[in-house]
């Protein structure tokens, strides 16, 4: 179990659900909306990516390819390239605005954090009193960058993407290593959106029993079902993109949920929280009484006097089942009755004879 602000992230809490709107806004009243809609649906946080591309990319020229949605009703889809530094140029909001954003985000009651790529981000965070910290599976082995954020003491969000089981241990260690041990370990598969081959949701499991931490999803793929198959296997956060509108031509539109869609997945979450229960099969008293009349009791077939020695041919076994049960048969038959019964009667204990 981790502590992210006023909220628990762990085995024995509900799943804590972000809903990602980073590389899907376009600005500042874009990324308000998003935040609006997030609120709205009653998700825990939302989350953003703080990046200045002028200082990240070196080659301004270098191709990003993504997939993105051309027809909703047939699926069509497309392949395009462009450069990651257009792309994350859109992503960017003056330090002001992310000020504003993150006082909206507080005021809908939502917890805000961000996935950062400097430590001058990492002070930026702080500043703006934010509980949680996201590193990008790209800096699992950025390991100046993950010991000043593991020294903030904020809840650390470590992507793995395609790092090996070693990468991660090795990225655990360091932040350990600076005394934070407020981790959440993200399966991150990679690809936008990603392929089902690549999705490997058993890896979860396997976190969870190499790391005592909690262990997230972040979801790359569309629609929903992977990240209620995440949960089952024991996720203990999901991360969700979201979006206005599916089709817009830009990357990781394709594979996020719509406003008209994020109330419906968080309620999927609930519901299979709800259904899925405890590790005991315990039953409530309704549910006992409701077993009980649909389960069989003993019956006497015919007219027996008192004194009549039962025997197999003597009973039946009808419903409800609140006479004697049939798992009781052995033990009554070769015993008299203790008094006369009639055809039909359910048998008690009281009327046979010890």
């Amino acid at each position: 179990m981790v502590q992210f602000g006023t909220q628990q992230v762990g085995d024995d809490h509900p799943c804590f659900i972000t809903l990602e709107a980073g590389p899907t806004h376009d600005g500042l009243e874009s990324a308000k909306s998003l935040v609006a809609h997030a609120a709205k649906a009653k998700a825990n946080a939302v989350k953003f990516q703080i990046f200045d591309p002028d200082r990240l990319v070196a080659d301004r020229k270098q191709l990003f390819t993504y997939d993105i949605l051309v027809d909703r009703d047939s699926d069509k889809r497309e392949t395009i390239s462009e450069p990651l530094y257009d792309i994350l140029c859109r992503r960017c909001l003056t330090p002001e605005e992310w000020r504003e954003l993150k006082a909206y985000s507080d005021s809908l009651g939502l917890a805000f954090f961000a996935t950062i790529a400097f430590d001058d981000e990492v002070d930026f965070l702080e500043e703006l009193g934010c509980h949680s910290i996201k590193i990008a599976s790209a800096d699992v082995n950025h390991f100046p960058l993950l010991k000043r954020a593991a020294k903030s003491g904020l809840c650390l969000q470590l992507d793995t993407g395609n790092a090996t089981i070693g990468e991660i241990e090795v990225a655990i260690d360091v932040i350990r290593g600076e005394g934070n041990e407020n981790i959440i370990i993200h399966h991150c598969p990679s690809g936008y959106p990603a392929r089902l081959e690549s999705v490997n949701l058993r890896v979860i499991p396997t976190l969870k029993q190499m790391f005592s931490y909690p262990i997230a999803y972040s979801d790359h793929s569309p629609g929903w079902e992977m990240d209620i198959a995440a949960i089952a296997l024991g996720a203990n956060l999901v991360e969700k993109t979201i979006t206005e509108d599916r089709t817009t031509r830009s990357v990781e539109h394709i594979m996020s949920i719509e406003p008209s869609e994020m109330s419906a997945f968080v309620r999927s979450i609930r519901e299979l929280e709800t259904a899925m229960g405890g590790s005991r099969r315990l039953m409530t008293t309704a549910e006992s009484e409701k077993r009980m009349a649909v389960r069989r009791s003993i019956h006497v077939r015919g007219d027996l006097s008192s004194g009549h020695v039962l025997k197999p041919e003597d009973l039946d076994y009808r419903r409800p089942g609140f006479g004697l049960p049939p798992s009781e048969a052995e033990r009554i038959i070769g015993k008299p009755l203790a008094q006369s019964v009639s055809a039909g009667q359910a048998l008690g204990w009281s009327d046979v004879k010890a």
